[in-house]
């Protein structure tokens, strides 16, 4: 039996072990078809990304799980896989770019690309192997891109589909512009925060009349865009003026006096207000109910455009605001300037305030798809821990609005539409068209924009098994039986997973969704690059072992609202681990002359026959102990409270394993002693660190492995720990026992005598 070093060496076992499982196949479902799936998909990183603490905990709670149900003896499958991030690596490559003398227009999309690519294939592996680090048991050879050609295929196929069937439309509307990265985003990616602002009062006068309306604005310079004036048409301040027009300081331009009761509170202000279709979405539905004409007056650069008068024209938006306001108070017809909290919308990839605009867009017809994914939660078909979170989604459901897919990039999905220059139709399909389906005509251009990427992470359940195809993996992983990410993606993700999968799956994509929370920085605030509370995950484990993270991670992974980072518990882990090591030390130093013959010999008299009578009352303690602990554990895992299932088992391996019986073992091992004694001790010490290293296998499977490699084991005992099984309690024959019994193996461990 090969002696366990003095010192545990993390960096020594990582290194050597995880290539040992993964080229060895352990990661790999097995064969069986009468066993139960469980499958899981990685939340696909960004293919430029780093290993980060949220990935870290994403990474520990899924192997857990993964690893857990694995020595279950369940088909495990964990998929892997990254995004290609559209507007994060178009932005990396154009800095590139810009630090060249150059920029993406001046060398053309074509060239853009392949730069992309070459960007992508530089620096795309990073987070794999940064995940391989943390002894991620990924099932790598079913790794997906969402961009490969298995997931572009899925993407064309879903598109078309949807446009089919008319839940894919283009239109003129209003959208979130990212002037800095040139593109529409959803309403999701745009972060609503508080902001101190200011409400200035605005006087309009009433044409050919010695009236005047006061409109209140938190936007000034908008006004140069002001196509009407809205008031409450049973409001008697104003009921004689709908009809009539103002006249718009600064511009001139006469705009109509509407009556809207949707639009206006006559409680509320002055009871009048200022309406610019062009950049406010609520006002844009006005000037759709009212015909109002549409005058933008700034352009996809932010700046003040040419439907404004002169003096203002190629002000960034918050110079026109100041020239603005000078100017109308130049003028005599700013009122009143008071101090306004206000919301305002930063795009969530670049941080800019967003502006509304209007433009032609693709978008997706929510509503029919929401529906049956809306009653697939309330019929239990998915459910949501922690519970609470269902509301959450049912809320966001129940007022989704159609979603924007389009993105005025070049690297991602191209959208499969031509657009033709004759009869102007649009022709979508899966195959490039040589003609427009419309008029026949040749002149036809491919649609210049790409997808939102959420559109390809949409389907990631769907195309991480081989959809559009009814492939293999479809049919027996098919729906996956978890998606396990962090609460803040509910929206973007999840809620676009449950209507594509349900669209085109056929069934909910998972059957459960644990939502665990953000990790924060040690001053309680969330981590950030600025704030300079970073934590990297990568030096954790280069210092203290990805045991000690793992196991960290998995203790805090119960808290719901966030996980204050604490490095002092990790190095406490650290500690834990040596600990085990050393009392696996004193073990094997005792088992020198107990191999696999005593074991057996152990197992079938004491455990099989159920002799206990050898046994001393500490042996039968520590193995009742330990399978009630393995028990508890397992329960625990099964309400997704790794928290509680690795601190009860702490508690067991330090003060009742390590503290108490090593102690009370020694006289029973001691040399001269009787044989049977020291046999039973034997025997309950290989028995019960069996039961120790795979209850904990899950969490930390380094070290776990490490050890068990030199317990002694019985013929026909599998080659390495995962696929050992997990610890399950029956009842057999008027005692508690404990089969340890899997695909691979099959043998038993006595609990205690009822």
């Amino acid at each position: 039996m090969e002696k366990l070093g003095s010192v545990y060496e993390p960096r020594d076992v990582e290194a050597r072990l995880y290539p040992w499982w993964r080229d060895a196949g352990y990661f790999r479902p097995h064969d069986d078809a009468s066993k139960p799936t469980y499958t899981v998909v990685l939340p696909p990183p960004n293919v430029t990304g780093r290993l980060h603490m949220g990935h870290a905990l994403t990474a520990t709670v899924q192997d857990a799980l993964v690893r857990w149900r694995r020595m279950c003896g369940d088909a495990a499958l964990w998929l892997p896989g990254t995004d290609h991030a559209g507007i994060s690596t178009q932005v990396m490559v154009e800095r590139q770019l810009v630090k060249e003398g150059t920029s993406r227009e001046q060398i053309g999309r074509e060239a853009f690309l392949q730069r992309t690519w070459k960007w992508k294939e530089e620096h795309g592996g990073h987070i794999d192997r940064q995940h391989e680090a943390i002894g991620a048991s990924l099932e790598w050879s079913r790794y997906r891109f969402t961009m490969d050609p298995v997931s572009s295929r899925a993407v064309r196929e879903a598109f078309v589909r949807l446009f089919e069937q008319g839940l894919v439309y283009r239109a003129f509307r209003l959208i979130n512009w990212d002037y800095l990265s040139q593109t529409a985003l959803s309403d999701l990616e745009v972060e609503h925060r508080e902001a101190d602002g200011s409400l200035w009062h605005l006087a309009y006068p009433v044409e050919d009349s010695g009236e005047v309306l006061v409109v209140a604005t938190t936007r000034p310079e908008t006004m140069l865009g002001d196509t009407a004036v809205a008031v409450h048409p049973d409001d008697p301040r104003y009921k004689h003026l709908i009809g009539r027009r103002v006249v718009l300081p600064l511009t001139g331009r006469r705009v109509p006096i509407v009556g809207d009761p949707i639009l206006v509170d006559m409680n509320f202000g002055t009871g009048a207000v200022k309406v610019t279709p062009a950049h406010d979405f609520n006002d844009f539905e006005v000037g759709k109910r009212h015909s109002l004409e549409l005058v933008c007056v700034i352009d996809k650069h932010g700046k003040i455009n040419d439907n404004a008068p002169g003096r203002f024209r190629g002000l960034m938006v918050q110079e026109a605001r100041e020239a603005v306001v000078e100017a109308l108070r130049a003028e005599g017809a700013l009122v009143k300037v008071e101090p306004h909290k206000l919301s305002l919308g930063y795009s969530q990839r670049t941080g800019i305030v967003c502006e509304p605009l209007p433009s032609d867009q693709w978008f997706v017809r929510t509503g029919p798809l929401a529906e049956p994914a809306i009653a697939a939660v309330r019929e239990g078909r998915t459910k949501f821990v922690p519970e609470y979170r269902t509301n959450d989604y049912f809320r966001w459901m129940e007022n989704i609005h159609d979603w924007c897919i389009s993105r005025q990039l070049w690297w991602g999905h191209r959208i499969p539409a031509w657009h033709c220059a004759e009869c102007r139709g649009i022709t979508v399909d899966r195959a490039d068209p040589e003609r427009c389906r419309h008029c026949g005509s040749l002149a036809i251009e491919q649609d210049p924009d790409v997808l939102d990427t959420w559109f390809s992470s949409g389907l990631w359940p769907l195309t991480c098994l081989g959809w559009p195809d009814d492939s293999a993996d479809m049919r027996r992983f098919y729906p996956t039986a978890l998606m396990e990410t962090g609460w803040d993606i509910l929206f973007f993700w999840v809620a676009r997973m449950m209507m594509l999968g349900l669209h085109f799956g056929g069934d909910v994509p998972f059957r459960q969704v644990f939502l665990h929370s953000m990790v924060l920085g040690e001053d309680g605030r969330k981590m950030s690059k600025m704030r300079g509370n970073v934590v990297d995950p990568q030096e954790l484990i280069e210092q203290y072992g990805a045991d000690s993270l793992r196991f960290y991670l998995a203790t805090m992974a119960g808290q719901d609202q966030g996980i204050i980072f604490n490095r002092a518990r990790v190095e406490g882990y650290r500690n834990f681990c040596n600990k085990l090591w050393n009392a696996s030390r004193f073990a094997l130093m005792n088992l020198e002359d107990f191999g696999a013959a005593e074991l057996a010999e152990f197992r079938a008299s004491v455990i099989e026959a159920a002799e206990v009578g050898p046994l001393s009352v500490a042996d039968r303690w520590i193995l009742a102990r330990a399978l009630e602990t393995a028990a508890q554990v397992d329960g625990l895992l099964a309400e997704f409270r790794l928290d509680l299932a690795a601190h009860a088992v702490y508690q067991f391996v330090w003060y009742e394993l390590c503290d108490w019986y090593l102690e009370l073992a020694k006289p029973s091992l001691r040399e001269g002693g009787p044989l049977a004694e020291r046999r039973a001790t034997q025997g309950t010490l290989a028995t019960v660190f069996d039961l120790v290293l795979r209850t904990l296998h899950p969490f930390i499977p380094f070290i776990t492995e490490e050890i068990w490699q030199r317990l002694p084991r019985p013929a026909g005992a599998p080659a390495s720990l995962m696929l050992a099984a997990f610890p399950q309690p029956t009842a057999r024959e008027g005692a508690k026992v404990l089969r340890m019994a899997g695909p691979v193996e099959r043998a038993g461990a006595i609990l205690q005598d009822e």
